[in-house]
């Protein structure tokens, strides 16, 4: 929007609207500011409707931990969640106040808020007890990898990015790997998007932890999706040159921005949590970009610990009923997934867990921006 007024109005002041640097500081600045402002509204909001959530994992059930750690959990019960409806509000409106909006900032938003959908309605189906696991794996699965089929069918006939789904590239070489690959181009981004859709979900079981890794992601992506619509750094940096991706930087911002206003609230003891409304969108936006500017397995790398996460879970549940049909006995790798909850069996505090996460996360962003001049 400001980008249009900035066309109609060629005054000193408003060429500065121009730029997608300072666009993305506004964006960023923005949306954390309208996330303090409408964070105290929202969660005022949420306990008003009763959107809470009976937090009580399974390991405290069990008890699987300490006497500590019990009542913290306890405590946590009746805290709102949905909170993702502040996320994916403010970072709507901040995108639509400073991004020039084109088919892949439109493709990101719209994607985000179909994914949004999907979590508030799983969220509904718990919050109102009309299902304690909410919605069927099956309907989500078939929700997400339908909106990943379509986005990436959608890129492969559009002449403008055909090549992000025809080629298959990969870190730290030059050129791509693969051509004329529609097929495994489509796969590639559907499973993109759908695992970093779900990772973010399973992640999001501590205080901080799911949108705390976000926000470290997307500052790796605000670099990459920067680079990528710059014509001269994307030549220098041997990286693939995609018009329009630096207006995703704006996107990155405003995510950033987001993540920081919603960590506010989120920081131990939370306030609030997100829900599969934040995660699933969170996680398919980020999913989204990856594919958007060629990148998918720089994604794997940047969102290490979402991919841990992930597959300690896979492996859990493969190896138990591998071996419960072996033995008639099912046996586990950890002692409770995902990750962060292995720990918490093991009798970390939260706060480590979740600051350890942290350091792990930055250190996957430091090694998935290496990529850019490692080639």
């Amino acid at each position: 929007m400001l980008y249009r007024l900035s066309e109609l109005l060629p005054y000193a002041p408003w060429t500065v609207f121009r730029y997608v640097t300072f666009r993305s500081a506004g964006a960023a600045v923005t949306a954390l500011l309208l996330s303090m402002w409408l964070g105290p509204r929202m969660i005022a909001w949420l306990r008003e409707l009763k959107f809470r959530q009976d937090y009580r994992p399974k390991d405290v059930k069990d008890g699987g931990v300490d006497a500590t750690a019990a009542a913290a959990d306890t405590a946590k019960r009746g805290t709102p969640t949905m909170g993702g409806i502040l996320i994916v509000l403010v970072l709507d409106l901040t995108v639509l106040l400073w991004a020039q909006w084109n088919p892949l900032v439109l493709l990101t938003a719209l994607s985000m808020v179909v994914l949004a959908g999907l979590g508030f309605y799983d969220d509904w189906l718990k919050v109102t007890k009309q299902s304690s696991d909410g919605a069927k794996s099956r309907v989500k699965l078939y929700t997400q990898f339908t909106l990943a089929t379509v986005i990436a069918i959608y890129l492969w006939k559009l002449p403008s990015t055909s090549a992000l789904i025809d080629e298959v590239q990969v870190p730290f070489l030059k050129a791509p790997v693969l051509v004329g690959v529609p097929i495994i181009g489509v796969l590639l981004a559907v499973c993109t998007i759908v695992g970093a859709s779900n990772s973010v979900n399973l992640s999001d079981g501590m205080d901080g932890l799911a949108i705390g890794l976000t926000l470290v992601c997307s500052l790796v992506f605000l670099v990459m999706t920067y680079i990528a619509g710059n014509v001269v750094f994307a030549k220098y940096l041997l990286v693939p040159h995609v018009s329009g991706a630096s207006e995703l930087t704006v996107v990155c911002a405003a995510m950033l921005g987001a993540c920081l206003g919603f960590l506010w609230f989120n920081c131990h003891p939370a306030e609030v949590f997100m829900g599969d409304t934040g995660s699933l969108a969170l996680g398919g936006a980020l999913g989204i970009m990856a594919v958007l500017i060629h990148q998918p397995f720089v994604l794997f790398i940047a969102g290490g610990v979402f991919v841990a996460e992930a597959l300690s879970v896979m492996l859990q549940v493969g190896w138990f009923k591998f071996t419960k049909r072996r033995h008639g006995v099912g046996r586990r790798i950890f002692l409770m997934s995902p990750l962060h909850h292995h720990f918490r069996k093991k009798g970390w505090p939260e706060s480590k867990i979740v600051t350890r996460f942290y350091i792990a996360g930055i250190l996957c962003a430091v090694v998935a921006l290496s990529t850019m001049k490692i080639r």
